[in-house]
């Protein structure tokens, strides 16, 4: 893996000095005024000699996403506005303290946000099943011209099965674990997903949010695989470019099935879930296309598992991506800064949130996994209230989506994310691409 120092290095320095190792502050950027622009310093250390960097805080309306450590800029509120405006966010929030913790942060909330009501679990039950059902009848009566839509309504719907599961496994949904165990994995059968191995995976997520090498969700791109070959870097900028909002299908199939993932005790149950999956597509497949035919599959089943998967992805990118959320080392990872300040609230139209029972609503949900879903509108208010200056909140938007797509790519320590066209400028179409026709809209 390069070094951040080496990959400063193409930058260009406007000045250079050489100064005594002990005269050196701690690393730091301070803002001065130079020609009527807002210009930003940068001391740093390579190979044992001080280094001093000026940089433009702007270039071309945009803010260069990670150019300099961020953590100072986080602590400036109107370089945290200009941040906002330029990543598409509407806050991005201060740096939490060090010494406050997660339970600091979890003994704020009300007590009766953890509460299971069974009556609003098995409604979110209720508002899936029917919103798929008439998914499925819209499907079969659209015109080919307005399959998308019905395409995109099923897709939502069933991502909202996922969610259903998703409390399962959080222990959020019923105070009998047999039951969720039983709805979690009939929950996740039309997507194909096994539910067992999602879980144990999922719950190493919560534990190590924005951990290097150990969260199981998304990871930056470190520099040895870009390096690895020719093909295997064409397939990664690829994935974390244009095709990021499908990119889940690939951690699907890479992180659930491979039963060398998993501990010993954790065999059994795995193998119940992968049994359960395959017996699905055994039976329920055909059945499908014995019924409509493999064009019949492809228009009830593939179109919408894409869109589920699209709204996997995108929801998963989005609540822990942005240029000024940091992935640290195990050393230097904070539990408490990583779900509050690594995790983004973000809202999207009204019907999205309603059929994926409110999963957006993704803050509160890192403070505690045992929230149930109906209640993390609740937990939000009360996470807003009492720490509303730390948080990061947006709306879904082109902007917000074109920065992830086109700045947050390759790990560097200091500046945390390296987009793959200063690293690999030659084979980087894909994100000139998007940088070109995305729309910029905030």
């Amino acid at each position: 893996m390069a070094t951040a120092s080496a990959l400063c290095a193409p930058m260009q320095l406007l000045s250079l000095r050489r100064a005594p190792a002990k005269e050196l502050s701690p690393r730091r950027a301070a803002a001065v005024a130079l020609s009527g622009s807002l210009i930003v310093k940068r001391d740093f250390l390579h190979n044992g000699r001080s280094h001093h960097q000026f940089l433009p805080l702007k270039q071309r309306g945009k803010l260069q996403a990670a150019v300099l450590p961020l953590t100072p800029l986080l602590d400036d509120e109107e370089k945290r506005k200009q941040m906002s405006e330029d990543y598409g966010f509407k806050q991005i929030g201060e740096q939490l303290p060090d010494n406050v913790t997660l339970k600091d942060v979890m003994d704020t909330l009300p007590k009766e946000v953890f509460e299971i009501d069974n009556v609003k679990a098995w409604g979110s039950v209720l508002i899936s099943v029917t919103s798929y059902a008439f998914g499925i009848f819209l499907i079969s009566k659209a015109p080919w011209y307005l399959l998308p839509l019905a395409w995109a309504w099923a897709g939502t719907a069933v991502t909202g099965f996922f969610v259903i599961g998703h409390d399962c496994a959080h222990k959020s949904f019923s105070r009998n674990k047999l039951v969720e165990d039983i709805v979690g994995t009939l929950a996740f059968l039309p997507l194909i997903y096994p539910y067992e191995p999602w879980r144990f995976k999922h719950d190493r997520h919560h534990a190590k949010t924005n951990m290097l090498v150990e969260d199981t969700a998304w990871q930056p791109v470190w520099q040895k695989e870009i390096e690895s070959s020719s093909l295997l870097r064409k397939a990664i900028i690829f994935g974390y470019g244009p095709i990021r909002p499908w990119m889940s299908i690939a951690h699907w199939l890479m992180w659930h099935f491979d039963l060398k993932k998993f501990r010993p005790n954790e065999l059994p149950r795995v193998k119940i879930s992968l049994a359960c999956v395959f017996a699905f597509m055994a039976i329920g497949w055909p059945l499908i296309i014995l019924q409509t035919g493999i064009a019949g599959w492809f228009k009830f089943w593939f179109m919408p598992w894409m869109v589920y998967h699209f709204w996997m992805s995108t929801f998963t990118m989005v609540h822990h991506t942005a240029p000024h959320i940091p992935f640290k080392s195990p050393e230097e990872w904070n539990a408490a800064q990583a779900q509050l300040n690594g995790t983004v609230h973000c809202s999207y139209p009204r019907w999205i949130e309603i059929l994926c029972h409110d999963i957006n609503v993704h803050v509160p949900h890192h403070i505690s996994p045992r929230i149930p879903s109906y209640n993390l509108r609740a937990a939000h208010d009360s996470i807003k209230k009492n720490w509303g200056k730390y948080m990061n909140d947006a709306d879904w938007n082109w902007r917000l989506m074109k920065t992830i797509l086109t700045a947050c790519h390759v790990y560097d320590k200091e500046r945390y994310y390296v987009s793959f066209d200063e690293v690999v400028p030659e084979e980087s179409q894909p994100i000139r691409f998007l940088k070109k026709f995305m729309p910029d809209y905030a």
